[in-house]
């Protein structure tokens, strides 16, 4: 077999979508398989639609998940005088042939159609007899039509759903050229698929319909076609297909709310494929393992809950040090000022990842290390922050003023012989404490709560709690 060669080629109308990746990803990982090479083309034709930002925002997403392209990217706007000739030699073969019927005149006989239940295909009034190779029109505007088979069947191979059949009948003449010259999508796609060197073509089977006709293109052209695989739909828990009422489908979304490129990864790859009951695999893994025969024949099913587990799984096993590089953006994002220690930044999250899914929730989860302007809870502190607990706060804070070197063990021993001397349980001081310094009765360890935060914030923040309670502030 020749040298593996696969592509994505995403029309940049929009942002890159969870279908669009996973097509992308399955490209990729069958390429590196076989050794081969993944290629990235820009089918930027549409040029009403086409957008420089959608074309930035692909880029940024195939980096972001880590699906580095061989050759590319390619864009198809600066390929046409390829399409061009390709054009001119199915003309000169008799292959395809000139069409002036008006687009109003071709709506009226479509419409006939549908009236009387017949497919709206091209009824043919333009071409020209066998061996006929007519002249192109001087004195009107034309189009260029490929003169399909009208008989027998055109049979797709599919390395997913295996043989499919359709009738040529049923494949009207196909226009290459529409009439201010420039190419078809269809036309575009097997003329660079050709020139490229493209071996196997992986997409989503909303593409199936369009295959045979790219097969007779290839055929007239003189090639051989490739090997087809069309992977199924992605549907939402409701069994529809995918879309934006199911949440987010792009994948820089997922990139902004905090999932890990690899959890994303991981998570695309087992929706149509699998490896036994295997659930997390890493890089290497997948690329020695992904084989087509693996693809399932059934649509994938998107489920959200699944995602954000697999993100935790990776949260809680990233090295501190790579999470305290990963958060500052998102710190940064929601307007606390920096710089950031990274030493402290992974004390801090070293406390929090079990309580977190994601770096946007690990920010939220952090804002009573990240600011000093912390509010506190109403009922917590009506509830805590007592007369009681006055005193017990108000020798914690000498016992940590009066400490040479502030560590979980140091503040561990002073929060013991409170207890002891008192004769209290640890609850009746550590809830109190705990509100006055991050505002709520829920977060880590108290001990490593007051280490992070250290000696000076702790202390300014349990002197403002006994002010309050003083106060009344919260009676």
């Amino acid at each position: 077999m020749s040298t593996v060669c696969t592509r994505f080629a995403p029309s940049p109308t929009g942002y890159l979508h969870i279908g669009g990746a996973r097509t992308a990803l399955f490209n990729y990982l069958f390429a590196r398989h076989h050794g081969g090479k993944f290629i990235l083309r820009i089918e930027d034709t549409d040029r009403e639609r086409s957008t420089p930002e959608a074309i930035e925002a692909i880029l940024q997403a195939m980096k972001w998940l880590q699906l580095d392209w061989d050759e590319g990217p390619f864009y198809q706007t600066e390929r046409f005088s390829l399409y061009r000739e390709r054009i001119q030699k199915l003309l000169a073969e008799g292959k395809a042939y000139p069409c002036v019927c008006a687009p109003e005149e071709l709506d009226i006989k479509r419409q006939a159609a549908l009236r009387e239940k017949r497919k709206p295909a091209y009824d043919g009034t333009c071409r020209p007899g066998e061996g006929v190779i007519p002249p192109l029109p001087q004195d009107k505007p034309y189009t260029i039509r490929f003169a399909s088979p009208r008989s027998g069947t055109t049979v797709v191979n599919d390395a997913v759903k295996g043989e499919v059949v359709f009738d040529n009948r049923e494949l009207d003449d196909l226009i290459l050229a529409r009439s201010d010259g420039t190419p078809t999508y269809n036309f575009c796609v097997v003329v660079d698929d050709i020139d490229m060197g493209i071996t196997h073509i992986i997409r989503g089977d909303d593409h199936l319909a369009n295959t045979p006709r790219q097969i007779l293109l290839y055929q007239g052209l003189g090639y051989a076609p490739p090997q087809f695989a069309h992977l199924p739909l992605i549907l939402g828990l409701d069994k529809a297909r995918l879309s934006k009422r199911h949440g987010a489908t792009s994948v820089t979304a997922y990139r902004d709310m905090g999932y890990f490129p690899e959890a994303l990864v991981n998570y695309l790859v087992r929706l149509g494929w699998s490896h036994g009951d295997q659930e997390i695999f890493s890089r290497d893994e997948l690329i020695e393992k992904f084989t087509l025969e693996a693809v399932g024949k059934s649509a994938g099913v998107f489920n959200p809950e699944k995602l954000l587990w697999l993100n935790f799984h990776y949260l809680k096993s990233r090295p501190l040090s790579r999470l305290a590089e990963d958060i500052i953006p998102f710190i940064e994002a929601r307007g606390y000022p920096g710089p950031w220690n990274r030493d402290w930044l992974e004390k801090m999250i070293g406390t929090l990842r079990e309580r977190a899914k994601t770096l946007t929730e690990l920010v939220e989860a952090a804002q009573f290390y990240l600011s000093d302007e912390i509010t506190i809870d109403k009922k917590a502190a009506k509830k805590f922050l007592t007369p009681e607990a006055f005193k017990l706060i108000e020798e914690l804070a000498e016992k940590i003023a009066a400490l040479p070197e502030l560590n979980e063990q140091a503040v561990e021993r002073a929060f013991t012989e409170i207890l002891q001397s008192r004769q209290i349980g640890l609850g009746q001081l550590a809830q109190p404490v705990r509100v006055a310094l991050t505002g709520t009765t829920v977060s880590p360890g108290i001990y490593e709560v007051i280490t992070v935060l250290g000696k000076e914030r702790t202390l300014t923040r349990l002197r403002e709690a006994l002010k309050k309670i003083d106060s009344l502030t919260f009676r």
